[in-house]
């Protein structure tokens, strides 16, 4: 059975790189081995670098590796070509599956490329003084915990996630993605290393080295370096991580070929988009309509476009003015913030007349208020991700890490909050589906004055607290910024939670009332 199954991972390996629909693939295997040749040059180059540095180096890049290897095939949704319920019809041993297939899992174009980036690492530790048999045996282990990692994930998404993976739950996925990916990039091409590893960097590299992540490569430079401990330390871990990933994985192959799931008698839904993916109640609904209405409706559109060339624009007239820059800089973000949070305070206006739908099916205000924030926050938590590390890179101080976000989840949240209620009190008209959103339509009532400005005005008053912590950040010192971080965010989620139930109650309330606004604004 393990011939047969090698010689079938041979077959798939040499038959996807033949035939002419196969021209991606091949551009894929391409690109792979130009990475893969490239990696291997920039690690070999770490040969004469100080034993610090290379470890850093090695440790971080060891922990990315795996952490791809683990969520790669749950991001893009890739078939398993040995997901073990397709040998489940030859009467298979369950006890024999587990090796086999790991074993098959080294016949890979990606298992080969890890296979001559761990063997370039080894090279370099040994290079560096590391003992060779020992720097050949944790080797092997960091191969096989990575290759028994990419197992696992495939298994949890054979088990857990649909086999053709929706739009709508791989752009979450690339969301997610984004706003953890993107800061730590942008933190470390900041970094000025002069020669030596930064302190912050070494503490983290010492860190991660007595993980899971690392663990190999943290002892292969440990032991080069003469860290006996530390060594030691990372050593057992990384022993421990491999026997405990090959349980796991033994036990997800018992799980899908003795498990059969339990037919559901609900209709299968396909081709719903965010209707399909969202939860299957009030909120869910709620928040798959204004999704929609979120990305095909242009008066959407537009007000999100103009949030961003706001924030940014209002650098300019502060450097003519004569602000200096590093302080200039930190404007755009909170202002994004702002923007984002106050986007929602006429929501109901837009939604004209398909609000009926709400009032006449008797939603519960809450999951109403919650729902139409989705697509703000789906909108602005990416962008201020971005935004922030982007902020800090410029002015070169990191120390406003904390400060910064904090004031930015206060200014969000709490604008947010006073929206879900000002949209139920005080709506105005706005310009009609598939009008100009530059049209800006006549205003029966004063409501439109001072409903945007309680929305904006509110949210600068209640985020003052959060502002002052960060005024002292910079002025004072960092020891205000844990201080700055927390009053932000747990001030603005309380007042977010407020504002939609206190929003909630007023719209379940004024039904009467708004479908009269809509219907005649």
């Amino acid at each position: 059975m393990a011939a047969h199954v090698l010689r079938l991972r041979f077959a798939l390996l040499i038959g996807s790189l033949r035939g002419e629909r196969r021209v991606r693939t091949i551009v894929t295997f391409l690109a792979i081995v130009a990475v893969t040749v490239a990696v291997c040059l920039a690690v070999f180059s770490l040969a004469d670098a100080p034993v610090p540095v290379a470890r850093a180096v090695t440790v971080l890049g060891g922990a990315a590796l795996l952490l791809g290897f683990l969520v790669g095939p749950i991001l893009v949704g890739a078939v398993d070509q040995l997901d073990p319920r397709r040998f489940a019809v030859f009467g298979v041993d369950e006890r024999r599956m587990p090796w086999v297939l790991t074993l098959a899992a080294f016949i890979s174009v990606p298992s080969l490329a890890l296979l001559a980036v761990y063997i370039s690492v080894c090279v370099v530790a040994i290079g560096l003084g590391a003992p060779w048999p020992l720097a050949v045996l944790m080797t092997i282990v960091g191969v096989v915990t990575t290759v028994l990692t990419a197992r696992v994930g495939m298994a949890v998404n054979a088990l857990l996630l649909p086999e053709r993976r929706s739009r709508e739950l791989t752009a979450l996925f690339a969301l997610a993605l984004i706003v953890i990916a993107f800061p730590v990039a942008v933190f470390f091409a900041s970094m000025r290393w002069d020669g030596h590893v930064p302190a912050s960097l070494a503490a983290l590299t010492t860190s991660v080295g007595f993980t899971p992540l690392a663990a190999s490569p943290g002892f292969l430079f440990a032991v080069a370096a003469d860290a006996t401990a530390m060594a030691w330390i990372s050593g057992i871990v990384a022993v421990v991580t491999a026997i405990l990933l090959w349980v796991l994985w033994a036990w997800l192959v018992r799980r899908l070929l003795t498990t059969t799931e339990r037919p559901v008698a609900s209709r299968e839904r396909t081709g719903l988009g965010w209707f399909g993916l969202l939860p299957s109640n009030a909120f869910g609904a709620i928040a798959s309509r204004s999704l929609v209405y979120w990305l095909r409706d242009r008066r959407y559109i537009m007000n999100t476009i103009v949030v961003p060339v706001a924030g940014v624009l209002t650098v300019l007239p502060l450097i003519v003015a004569g602000v200096p820059l590093e302080i200039a800089a930190l404007v755009p973000v909170p202002v994004m913030a702002l923007f984002f949070g106050w986007l929602p305070h006429n929501d109901v206006a837009y939604d004209s007349t398909a609000l009926w739908t709400h009032v006449a099916s008797g939603i519960r205000g809450l999951p109403d208020r919650l729902g139409r924030l989705v697509p703000v926050l789906l909108v602005a938590i990416p962008v201020l991700a971005i935004a922030v590390p982007l902020t800090l890179l410029l002015i070169g101080d990191w120390r406003l890490l904390l400060p910064l976000t904090g004031l930015a989840a206060s200014l969000l949240f709490s604008a947010l909050g006073i929206s879900s209620i000002v949209s139920v009190v005080a709506p105005y008209a706005v310009s009609r589906p598939g009008d100009s959103p530059f049209q800006q339509p006549q205003r029966p009532t004063s409501r439109g004055i001072y409903g945007p400005a309680a929305a904006f005005l509110g949210a600068l008053v209640l985020s003052l607290p959060t502002g002052w912590l960060f005024a002292l950040t910079i002025i004072d010192g960092s020891s205000y910024a844990p201080a700055a971080f927390w009053v932000g965010l747990l001030s603005g989620l309380v007042v977010l939670w407020l504002g939609a139930v206190i929003g909630g109650r007023i719209f379940e309330r004024s039904g009467e009332r708004l479908m009269e606004f809509v219907e005649t604004a």
